[in-house]
Formats: structure tokens, sequence, C-alpha cells
């Protein structure tokens, strides 16, 4: 793998990373490379909540920026063949790296209507990319053209329980080709711990790279409208009362980003954990902010 992710990850530097969500403005530019001085690469939505301008299109304009890209793709709106596709664009167009993911159920985004895909779940997405990587080849055996070559990545819910289950997913997505692992959102740093630790203790650490995700409340009624909304979203309640103490939308905004900065401080020297990823679902302008205060 010759991404500068790829190569950080092999150093066994600490990572940070952050993520770029774009919108519908189709002449807006990509975040600037000012407000994120401190990130090593930036991932770019798939549509998590509706139609926005493709990942992939957002990608090569953080790359066009002299950013580098994490191209995120969910399987629930392709079957194989068009995944495929897009990802031998996305390689033929200079993406070195993947996170690979199912995606939220379309019931959750802001067209329920539309019809799902899923013709392959995120583990069977990942094995793919790695066939392509070792094999280069496409899953009908067609001969890829060129040196194909991405870093593959995941996504886990550290809350998801019984651990058990959860650590066994988590081995076969590794098992499968995964050299990174990012979090959702951290907010429970003991139930965070335990998983990381389950993790350590099952040596997955050591095969792939775990990126904790740290997610930036801008308000009290986000929190609330987050826990009401995705069952896989928890926010301890003592959060919850803090940001509706903090007062105005200011106030509130700025303790999101002090919890943001506690919650690094408490889980960045755990054992096995290899970065931090701050979700920042459209604030970008808060990531240099963030990575300064946890002085990272």
């Amino acid at each position: 793998m010759n991404s500068l992710l790829a190569k950080k990850i092999e150093e066994g530097d600490f990572i940070i990373t952050a993520e770029y969500l774009a919108g519908t403005n189709i002449d807006s530019d990509p975040v600037n490379k000012s407000q994120i001085s401190g990130v090593l690469a930036v991932n770019v939505a798939d549509n998590p909540y509706g139609p926005i301008i493709s990942g992939l299109a957002s990608a090569v304009k953080l790359k066009q920026a002299g950013i580098e890209p994490v191209y995120q793709i969910v399987t629930r709106d392709r079957n194989r063949i068009a995944l495929q596709s897009d990802i031998l664009g996305a390689a033929s167009l200079g993406i070195k790296n993947i996170l690979c993911l199912s995606g939220y159920h379309q019931s959750l985004s802001e067209m329920p209507q539309s019809a799902n895909v899923y013709d392959v779940d995120s583990i069977q997405l990942i094995d793919i990319v790695t066939r392509m990587n070792n094999e280069g080849v496409l899953l009908n055996g067609s001969k890829i053209g060129g040196k194909f070559s991405m870093l593959v990545g995941a996504v886990a819910n550290p809350y998801v329980r019984p651990l058990e289950l959860n650590i066994m997913r988590l081995a076969k997505k590794i098992r499968a080709g995964a050299k990174f692992i990012q979090t959702q959102g951290v907010f429970n740093t003991t139930d965070f711990h335990e998983w990381l630790n389950a993790a350590y203790q099952e040596g997955l650490t050591e095969k792939a790279a775990f990126i904790a995700g740290i997610y930036p409340l801008e308000s009290y009624d986000e929190a609330i409208s987050l826990l009401k909304k995705h069952t896989d979203f928890y926010i301890p309640e003592s959060h919850i009362h803090s940001m509706k103490d903090a007062g105005g939308p200011a106030e509130q905004k700025k303790r999101g980003i002090a919890i943001c900065v506690e919650t690094i401080n408490k889980i960045k020297e755990m054992k096995g954990l290899s970065g931090i990823h701050i979700i920042s679902g459209g604030k970008e302008d808060i990531i240099n902010e963030i990575i300064s205060q946890a002085g990272l």
C-alpha cells in the first residue's frame, strides 16, 4: 500500500483523521487544508442521510486540494457490479484508501421510500477489495489492468452487545482484509475500554489500526435527535444534562467541544488504540480547535 495513511499505520504513528460531509451545493469547495492542519486523512461520506455530492467526486476534490482522502462506500445503494465499477474508478483517479460500510437503512434517510440493495454486506465488500489488491481480479475473474492498490478499512460499534458477538464480527472484518477500524462516536469511555481491551486480548489491535470516533455534539437538541433516530448511539445522561445546562447555542457548541476533548484525554492512552477520528458531520470548522485543546 502506498497511501500516506498506510505508511503511518505501518510506522505505528498515532493517527488523526476527520470527516468531510459534502452537501448539495455543486459550487462549493471541499474543506480548506488550513481547517484541518493536524489531520492525516479525511473521510468523505457516502450519502448517509440522503443524496449529496458523491463521495468519489468529493474524494477527488480533496486530493486536488492536497488532502489525503478516505473514500467511504456503502453497500445499501449499489449491487456488486456498481460497487466494483466505482472502486475501479476511484483507483483510476488515484484514490488509495477505502472504508467499507453497509450503510444506514434508508428508513433513517431523508428518502425512506428508496429501495435498498444490500447485494453484499460490508464484510463481503472488504473481501472483494482485498481480492482486487492481492490477486488483481474482480469477482468474475476478470483481470484488472495496472497495479490496483487500496488500503481497506472498516467501521465498528463498540457498544453492541453481547461483547463476544461484537468481537467475532470485528475479527471477521479483519480476516477479510481490513487494515484499519474506525469506530462510531465514543461517549461512554468505560464501555469503550471494555470493547477495546477485548479486541486487544484477542490480538486484533495488532492486525489493524483501531481509530476511535469522536463526535462533537453541537446542541442538546442534536443529542436528543441522535438518540431517537439511532438505536446504536449511546450518549450518557450526564452528557445530555451538561449540554442542556450549558446555556444558549454558542455555549452548547462550546460544551460539545469540551466533551470531545474530555473523551479524547480519557481514551488516547488506552492500550491498543492507534488514533482518533473526528466525526465532524459538516462541522469542519471546529476540527483544529478540538485537536489543539486535546493536545494532539
